[in-house]
């Protein structure tokens, strides 16, 4: 084949596929059908994170009934009672039964190997998990809790509801966007460039970080009867989300 023949092919073939050039799965600039999608000459990428806080709404308690016994049927027998007046005292207190979940039941054999090491022991734990709404009630709740045969309270976590969640996410979109832009400006300027609109964005990386209460965290107060009463310290929730944003650039 004639050699100036084969250049020119190659190179009109070359300014074909140019014209095919751009992001694979990336939505178009300014409106413009994908079919008509210009080529992107050039972008700057950035990644970003962006955190909001807001003051709990809801909170779990886990709390767990035990049982130690000869044997298993025994050990099942005790967890049963408490089971029964464990729900019996929340749900008059003024909770649902879909707020008391069972969160982990397990009854197990152990041996005794320093006292008697032929003696066998069962060993049960029933572990719920109570949701309530009232964040300002968790003392309250806790005591009930107890006073009714819970052993343990194991863990307290303060969250948010789904409507406020989707709230406090948008928030933080909204922050990782506008550090995302900051981002791109700088680099922007560093290059003798112009931010000319977004390419393409995504989110990634969305996380609930719920404010969780230790052990060390749990007071007691008096409740001016006598008695006394759990009070329990809350804090901030926070959300974080990561945002990958494409930017269009122009020469400056």
């Amino acid at each position: 084949m004639n050699r100036k023949l084969v250049t020119a092919i190659g190179v009109t073939l070359l300014v074909a596929l140019a014209g095919c050039t751009g992001l694979a799965g990336s939505t178009g600039v300014g409106g413009v059908d994908a079919g008509d999608e210009p080529a992107l000459e050039r972008n700057i990428e950035v990644v970003a994170d962006g955190e909001a806080t807001a003051e709990p709404d809801r909170a779990t308690i886990r709390v767990a009934v035990t049982a130690t016994g000869d044997d298993s049927a025994a050990v099942r027998d005790d967890l049963a009672a408490g089971d029964e007046e464990l729900r019996a005292a929340l749900t008059d207190w003024g909770l649902d039964e879909d707020d008391i979940k069972t969160d982990r039941y397990d009854v197990r054999e152990s041996y005794e190997t320093r006292d008697n090491p032929e003696r066998t022991e069962y060993q049960g734990v029933h572990r719920y998990a109570i949701e309530i709404d009232d964040v300002d009630a968790v003392g309250e709740v806790i005591d009930v809790a107890v006073d009714a045969g819970a052993d343990e309270v194991q863990r307290i976590a303060f969250g948010l509801s789904e409507e406020r969640e989707r709230e406090v996410r948008d928030a933080a979109i909204e922050n990782a966007m506008a550090s995302a832009e900051d981002d791109a400006t700088v680099l922007a300027n560093s290059s003798e460039l112009e931010l000319a609109g977004v390419y393409s964005v995504s989110t990634a990386n969305a996380g609930v970080t719920p404010y969780r209460v230790s052990d060390a965290a749990m007071a007691t107060e008096s409740d001016g009867a006598g008695g006394a009463a759990t009070s329990i310290e809350t804090g901030d929730v926070s959300v974080r989300v990561s945002v990958n944003v494409v930017y269009v650039a122009e020469q400056a």
